[in-house]
Order: structure tokens, then C-alpha cells, then sequence
């Protein structure tokens, strides 16, 4: 029988939960660049950790099912990795004055209540599938902190206002598609509840 490689051997040694563990360690790399104002090359070097661990958010995923590796752990520390970054990140930036606080409290609390909506379909066994606004609000958010990461002009362009831009858009999509998931479960409620009193 063929030896299987380390890094597509099941467990935490093979490379896609590497790679989600290091997403994981970035958190305080990020706290840590940002406690005090970061200038031009420390913010760009911010705004490099974080790609990286955005990038690495997308490679872990692709190389686990790839390689048909996916496990309880990564699927857990997977969505975890990204949150804790991604609010680390948005915090950190609120004293520097790179984004509004209000903004990031609707940020955070469309990500809570969604959430919370997702576990409480769960213990009604209920499956309510991702919309691709959400997909879409990912990838816009996270652009948009790549920007704002960097902050400084550089290349001909003002970093900071394309971040906020960006950020402003993701917001409204992180808006919408909430509402859409919690209409979603609404009605998938309230589907089983009828089909239970039919039952009855």
C-alpha cells in the first residue's frame, strides 16, 4: 500500500489545517501591528499578513476537498479563523479613525444575529443554504480591509477612501443577504410547522 504524503494525511499535520491553525495565529500578529499607528511600511506589511490569511482561507478549503480531507476540526476552526480575523482587524482600526465604530457594530452585530439564526435552524433541523450575496459581501469586505490596511496613498491612488467605498458596499450586502437568510429561515419554519400539523 502507498504511503500517504503528511500533507494530505488526515488529522491536524496535513497542510490545509497548517494552513487554517496559521490563519489562527495571525489574529494577534494583526492586534499586535495595529496596537499603535502603523506608518506607510508597517501598514503595508499589516495589509500583507492580512491577504495572506485571506488567500489561506481559500487555498484550505480547495486543497481539503481536494484531497478529501475535510474534518469536524477544520470546519469548526475554519469560519472561526476568518470571524476572529476579520474582527480583530475592524476593532483595531476603529481608534486609529480608519473605519467608523457604528459601521463596524453593524458589521458585527448582522454576523451575531446570523449566527445565531444558523444555530438555532440547526437544533430544529433545519438546512438553509448560504445565499451568494453573502459570498459576495465576503469578498468585498475583505478587499476592502486590504485597502484600508494599507491606508497610505501609493501607486496613484487614495488606499483609504477605496477601502471605505468598499466597505461602505460590503455593509449593505452584509445587511441584505441577513435579512434574506432570516427570511429564509422564517419560511422554512414555517413550512415544517405546517407540514408537522398536517402530520397531526
Amino acid at each position: 500500500m502507498s504511503k500517504v504524503a503528511w500533507y494530505r494525511r488526515p488529522g491536524f499535520t496535513n497542510l490545509p489545517m497548517l494552513i487554517t491553525l496559521a490563519r489562527c495565529a495571525a489574529v494577534p500578529v494583526m492586534v499586535w501591528l495595529l496596537w499603535s499607528t502603523p506608518d506607510a511600511p508597517a501598514a503595508f506589511c499589516t495589509m500583507l499578513v492580512f491577504v495572506t490569511a485571506m488567500v489561506g482561507d481559500v487555498l484550505d478549503g480547495w486543497l481539503a476537498r481536494k484531497w478529501n480531507i475535510q474534518s469536524v476540526a477544520g470546519a469548526f476552526l475554519d469560519p472561526i479563523a476568518d470571524k476572529l480575523l476579520v474582527l480583530a482587524t475592524l476593532v483595531m482600526m476603529i481608534p486609529l479613525g480608519w473605519v467608523p465604530a457604528w459601521m463596524v457594530l453593524v458589521l458585527e452585530a448582522r454576523e451575531l444575529i446570523v449566527g445565531a439564526l444558523r444555530q438555532i435552524a440547526v437544533s430544529e433541523g433545519l438546512v438553509i443554504p448560504a445565499g451568494s450575496l453573502g459570498k459576495f459581501k465576503t469578498a468585498y469586505q475583505s478587499t476592502a480591509l486590504g485597502f484600508l490596511l494599507f491606508h497610505y496613498d501609493g501607486v496613484g491612488i487614495n488606499a483609504h477612501t477605496v477601502g471605505i467605498v468598499l466597505l461602505w458596499q460590503s455593509m449593505l450586502m452584509s445587511v441584505v443577504s441577513g435579512l434574506q437568510y432570516a427570511l429564509g429561515y422564517a419560511k422554512h419554519r414555517r413550512a415544517r410547522l405546517a407540514a408537522e400539523a398536517e402530520a397531526n
